[in-house]
């Protein structure tokens, strides 16, 4: 058969050796794309496994210092702090969120005095506070309030800049805070800090794990964050919510969830210059931990192919429960 250009172009030839593979791969992935995400809870000696994450596990700051002392030593360039508050330190006003003596200012101080090259990024979000588990504030008819909650949320950021975190980033998704985070660390000297906006943050059914890992869902009950997570449905929304966050003072953007939403972060990409991320949620890391166990699929081969696919959308890093175990696979 000699139609077109065949037998001429064989798209066959650069796939048959793996040098030449390995030559013309056009998709990088090493554990320098990786964040580290990590549940931290008061006490000491404390490991607490999660049901529903296999794997993963919440640590008191001892604890905590021997997997940040791993994600160093296999070249994972930051981690991402998540507080499991207790239940008796809650309140409706999660005046918790900006205790400079709280949960999450202790971990940075102590990971940074042990660590100083780690980058670290704090959760800038009230609802390991709130008694009812929404990540804002909410008036009498249990409707979050918008304003009160930016307020509230900047003071968050501001303690957790002092503290020495590289990165806050704000994950409630109100209309404004970048802006007025930006405008209070600006004028208190922290120019320096990274704002890492959680601009397409989906009202998505694949933070179950999650919730659980933090203590959230009980508290939430059956109410929903819909009035402020993205609708799944809508792409254009996203895309303006990254273009306000950019103009307000973001740094970074993120996407959440991760595989769900790959074309939003190729958008991204596409539209706008600034770094894109994207976070590998508890749903999808249960998924994979579950077909796992059921030996379905192999872990090691799904787990690079779908982060390597995240890198392949355009994300500039990956935040993933599954860091520890793919940085050793490519390591």
């Amino acid at each position: 058969m000699t139609t077109g250009h065949f037998p001429f172009t064989r798209m066959r030839r650069i796939r048959m050796k793996s040098f030449a593979r390995d030559l013309c791969r056009e998709t990088i992935l090493t554990a320098s794309d990786l964040i580290l995400p990590v549940f931290i809870l008061e006490g000491k000696n404390k490991t607490e496994a999660i049901s529903s994450m296999p794997g993963v596990f919440r640590y008191s700051l001892d604890k905590l210092l021997v997997r940040a002392g791993e994600a160093v030593e296999l070249g994972i360039p930051a981690i991402a702090l998540f507080p499991v508050i207790d239940s008796n330190k809650k309140s409706t006003d999660a005046k918790g969120a900006w205790d400079d003596r709280g949960l999450v200012p202790t971990a940075i101080k102590s990971i940074k005095k042990q660590f100083p090259t780690l980058g670290i990024i704090t959760d800038i979000a009230l609802d390991p506070y709130t008694s009812h588990g929404q990540d804002g504030l909410i008036d009498k008819n249990g409707e979050v309030m918008n304003d009160e909650t930016v307020a509230a949320l900047v003071k968050q950021a501001l303690c957790h800049a002092k503290a020495g975190a590289d990165i806050v980033a704000p994950s409630d998704m109100m209309d404004g805070r970048i802006g007025s985070i930006r405008e209070a660390f600006e004028g208190r000297g922290f120019h320096d800090t990274l704002i890492l906006a959680y601009s397409a943050k989906y009202a998505s059914s694949f933070y179950g794990p999650f919730r659980d890992a933090v203590g959230s869902k009980a508290s939430l009950g059956k109410a929903s964050k819909n009035s402020y997570q993205i609708d799944p449905a809508n792409s254009d929304e996203a895309m303006q919510e990254i273009a306000l966050d950019i103009d307000e003072g973001a740094d970074i953007i993120m996407v959440k969830p991760g595989l769900p939403y790959l074309d939003i972060v190729r958008r991204a990409r596409d539209k706008f210059t600034t770094p894109v991320f994207a976070y590998n949620v508890s749903g999808e890391y249960a998924m994979v931990k579950a077909a796992a166990a059921n030996k379905w699929i192999d872990e090691k081969s799904v787990v690079l192919e779908t982060l390597l696919s995240f890198k392949r959308a355009g994300a500039h890093a990956i935040l993933t429960y599954h860091a520890l175990d793919a940085a050793k696979w490519l390591k």
